[in-house]
């Protein structure tokens, strides 16, 4: 008998010779009516006790075995006390456990574990503390609605978890929100550190992404003291909140236009101590009554920020002028079959081939910035394009990426 494990008082089995436990075995396995959770007991007289699942085990099973199966083999109904888990069902990696917990799960319900659920399982997912975040591609097979809530607290359970979402795709609403279903729990805030910052939000409500991390990290390290910021697309603080804790903003006027993402960015703000270096503007940026205070202006929207340049240009100083850090997904496909560019299509993501793409976008955005800027201020301005940098892959082909756009006016001559 095997030793260590979690011990339950007492579950059924069936006792045989041990002759013939092989054949008990397999015939109980093949019928789901042997429990995979425990292990088999050995005793000195030469008899084995087989776990099985009570309500599986009947008298037409028992005469089954001892006519068909095991000819001359004894079979006795019994228990095993203090049974040990299987290895199985033992302390394992989360994705181990929960694939045996969820196996357990359908047996005890007399359901059948097929091959095809395997690739019905969550492989990955997202954890914000105690929440779990499911990816939208799982439990989609029929079969996970028979267990109702009890699926969910054996997922949370196998993944470490007290509460449980599950993702859904982005909403097309203009505000970017997320899809995500609290599935077990009560409220949906959770709280993400990076970089020293905490960001607290309802991720029902609002998006987190993870892939910004280089980004946001960058921004923290850029010499700001002193500087006016503008940030037209805040969020829950992203790009606001290392202006402010790490880089040494005096000032971030921070936009933003979805209502939950404004009540997460005050509440950061409040988290990180600099509510009183920011003013947020509730709304449509394209609204925004701010002119010529700026010396840095952040446009933080993909798939394109395109929308808040006039008002990027509009708040930038007009007698200094400052940089903007502008995002985008240069979608090098279509780039290619709108320009009839022959080149190869077989570079790899992010080589040399993609990265002439990012600086066609970037030398096209300069030019309808120094544009804007001339016509808005009435004056001459000169741009120069001081970094191209990828944030992250977005999908084949497409870069999220970001442009430096450092823009200064010219002396005028008289």
């Amino acid at each position: 008998m095997e030793s260590g494990g979690t011990h339950d008082s007492e579950v059924p089995a069936v006792l045989t010779d041990a002759a013939f436990s092989q054949r008990y075995r397999e015939y109980l396995e093949k019928a789901n009516i042997l429990d995979g959770r425990y292990c088999a007991q050995k005793f000195g007289d030469g008899m084995v006790a087989l776990p099985v699942l009570e309500e599986k085990f009947n008298e037409s099973v028992q005469e089954d075995l001892l006519n068909n199966v095991a000819p001359g083999s004894t079979c006795i109904k019994s228990l095993i006390a203090n049974p040990i888990h299987s290895k199985r069902c033992r302390v394992k990696p989360p994705a181990q456990k929960l694939h045996c917990d969820l196996y357990n799960l359908l047996v005890s319900y007399g359901l059948t574990w097929t091959q095809g659920l395997e690739s019905d399982l969550p492989h990955s997912w997202q954890q914000h503390g105690d929440l779990v975040v499911l990816g939208k591609e799982c439990f989609s097979n029929l079969i996970w609605r028979q267990l109702g809530d009890e699926l969910w607290s054996c997922v949370a359970h196998a993944l470490g978890a007290k509460r449980l979402a599950i993702q859904g795709h982005v909403l097309n609403d203009g505000l970017r929100s997320p899809n995500v279903t609290l599935l077990l729990g009560d409220s949906a805030w959770v709280e993400h550190k990076d970089n020293g910052i905490r960001y607290s939000f309802d991720l029902t409500k609002c998006m987190f992404s993870a892939g910004n991390i280089v980004e946001k990290q960058r921004i923290a390290t850029l010499a700001c003291f002193g500087e006016i910021v503008v940030d037209l697309y805040a969020g829950i603080g992203y790009f606001t909140l290392p202006f402010l804790v790490h880089a040494g903003a005096a000032f971030v006027h921070a936009c933003e236009w979805n209502p939950h993402a404004v009540t997460a960015l005050r509440r950061n703000l409040e988290l990180n101590k600099v509510s009183q270096k920011c003013q947020i503007h509730e709304g449509d940026n394209r609204q925004l009554l701010l002119h010529s205070i700026a010396d840095r202006v952040n446009l933080g929207l993909i798939p394109t920020s395109e929308a808040g340049y006039p008002a990027a240009c509009r708040v930038l100083k007009k007698s200094t002028g400052g940089t903007l850090h502008i995002h985008h997904n240069v979608d090098a496909f279509l780039s290619r079959h709108e320009t009839g560019d022959k080149s190869e299509t077989t570079a790899p993501e992010g080589g040399r081939s993609q990265k002439i793409f990012w600086r066609k976008w970037a030398e096209a955005t300069e030019i309808k910035i120094r544009a804007l800027l001339q016509d808005i201020h009435s004056t001459t301005w000169q741009t120069h394009i001081v970094r191209i940098e990828k944030v992250k892959s977005y999908a084949p082909w497409v870069d999220h990426v970001v442009l430096d756009l450092d823009c200064r006016p010219l002396p005028e001559t008289f």
